[in-house]
């Protein structure tokens, strides 16, 4: 099973916007075949920093997810309302 983290902040202002954005990916990403969990959250601390957690069934699987023309879209809206970039970690789950 593979955990990817992505951790990304907003521009001031740009939050609503942000999370519009990925409230509409949310949940075709959730249909996907191999995809078990996708959840977007904020941190209790920041309220301008979000984290996406997903789990995949594989690495096919998320390499499906990142293939697909939404989340080039989503990209495409959210990557001029950052501040700074973005990190994307891939774990595989141990236990």
């Amino acid at each position: 099973m593979l955990t990817v983290v992505a951790k990304l902040k907003a521009k001031s202002g740009a939050e609503a916007k942000i999370e519009e954005a990925f409230r509409e990916v949310l949940p075709k990403a959730r249909k996907e075949e191999g995809t078990l969990l996708y959840s977007l959250n904020r941190a209790q601390n920041d309220p301008a920093t979000f984290m996406v957690f997903e789990k995949y069934k594989d690495m096919d699987a998320f390499l499906q997810h990142a293939s697909t023309p939404y989340l080039k879209d989503l990209f495409d809206v959210i990557l001029p309302l950052l501040d700074g970039d973005m990190s994307v970690d891939l774990y595989d789950e141990i236990a």
